[in-house]
């Protein structure tokens, strides 16, 4: 089997559709070992945010010493980026192996009775069998999608993170934020601390489920801390710091926008939490330079100058509303022409409140994922704000022509879903123009 074949039997997996539940994933494990039990793990969910808090919990385990595996979907450009090890993602022929060794096992569970594992049901076991056979120190896990029966839910971990609870997912969540915190809290477990950044109704489910698990609560907002000095945004990296329960730091952080200080404040609490509970030691220095040197592309990233482009997988309202703050914030007096492509099962029409009003000009592209549905129907929702609406389903296209409208000091940002950002971050890097 070659790689692309590897990747191709992998991908082909997701015509077994979103399936929810532990027991095909349970069962997989046990027959390949249970190699979760072998991990330290750190358990990342939540709305928003916990891409990026898990890619900052890694990297400061990583600079502290520790071989840090971390497991995130979906991946930006390519497959094996899910598989981390210290920032560098599984070697191919390692991943080949891995995907061999265990397709026997999904074809006897088959012959057997079960449902065929789903495709994220699959990367789970493979990167907790990685883990496990490269005997990593600790691995930090990103939820899929939603919490209490997600495939990463068979884990029990060292500390759990809820980042927020927002609107998202409704299809299997539920239709309101009690019912997705609920869903959400679903990995709070016995006597496991839980760190969250949550707030309002969702905080309080939150800290109904951690009293009845007896798991410590620690509140980012309340027993963590992080304040921001005044003066003029800087677009290679934010200032601001962070008063934990056992550290006060001064952050440099190069992912940008208030919400990643956030993210970056609920990374230190799960660190400090993790460092009281096990024993192990990490150095301040670790903490200050893991966030320094965190990499999380694709997230309100300025990939060129002159003009300014800037990426943002803003694939929800929730994402939005953060992406619309970070734009007035860095740019107050300057006009944006957007590129925007969403999946038809997100609140397009409430993302686009949020970003239409701030644009010159918006360019609806398609997604290159089966979710995209009727992905025009985003320009209908954009015209209620302007005429300035431009539609054109190739995303190479698409990003052409907005950078024809873009004037001197304009802004192009290209958002919506990540898949598209992806596609669009490999087109814009492999291009040059004056």
């Amino acid at each position: 089997m070659t790689y692309d074949e590897a990747i191709d039997y992998l991908k082909n997996l997701t015509k077994f559709g979103i399936n929810l539940g532990l027991a095909r994933i349970e069962e997989l494990l046990r027959r390949i070992g249970n190699p979760h039990h072998r991990l330290n793990i750190i358990h990342v969910g939540g709305t928003n945010g916990k891409g990026s808090t898990t890619a900052m919990i890694a990297n400061i385990l990583k600079t502290a010493g520790y071989k840090t595996g971390m497991f995130s979907s979906p991946h930006l450009h390519h497959y094996n980026e899910r598989f981390m090890i210290n920032n560098q993602p599984i070697p191919k022929e390692k991943l080949v192996a891995l995907i061999e060794s265990i397709k026997p096992y999904l074809s006897n569970m088959v012959q057997e009775g079960y449902e065929h594992p789903t495709e994220f049901e699959v990367s789970t076991a493979l990167a907790l069998l990685y883990f496990a056979n490269e005997e990593t120190d600790f691995v930090v896990m990103e939820v899929g999608l939603g919490g209490a029966i997600d495939s990463t839910n068979v884990v029990v971990p060292k500390v759990s993170v809820i980042t927020n609870v927002a609107m998202d997912h409704m299809d299997y969540l539920g239709d309101s934020l009690a019912e997705i915190a609920r869903v959400k809290a679903g990995i709070i477990k016995q006597g496991i601390p839980i760190v969250t950044a949550a707030t309002d109704e969702p905080l309080g489910i939150i800290r109904q489920e951690a009293l009845a698990c007896n798991s410590k609560l620690i509140q980012v907002g309340k027993e963590v801390t992080w304040t921001q000095p005044e003066g003029k945004p800087n677009l290679a990296f934010q200032e601001f710091f962070i008063e934990g329960q056992q550290n006060k730091i001064h952050v440099e952080l190069p992912l940008l926008g208030r919400h990643q200080q956030i993210n970056a404040a609920t990374a230190v609490a799960a660190v400090e939490v993790l460092c009281s509970g096990s024993g192990q030691t990490i150095p301040r220095v670790a903490i200050t330079e893991g966030l320094r040197t965190v990499k999380w592309p694709g997230r309100l990233e300025v990939v060129r100058s002159k003009p300014t482009i800037l990426l943002d997988g803003a694939h929800n309202h929730a994402g939005a509303i953060a992406l619309k703050g970070a734009l007035q914030n860095y740019f107050p007096d300057q006009k944006i022409i957007f590129v925007l492509g969403m999946l038809a099962d997100k609140e397009r029409s409430k993302v686009v409140a949020e970003l239409a009003p701030l644009a010159k000009a918006v360019v609806v592209t398609r997604s290159n994922n089966p979710r995209a549905g009727d992905w025009t129907k985003l320009a209908e929702y954009v015209r209620v704000y302007l005429d300035q609406v431009m539609v054109i389903e190739d995303v190479e296209e698409a990003i052409l022509k907005a950078l024809d409208q873009v004037r001197e000091n304009e802004i192009l940002c290209i958002t919506g879903s990540l898949y598209m950002v992806a596609e669009a971050r490999s087109f814009i890097m492999s291009i040059s123009y004056s």
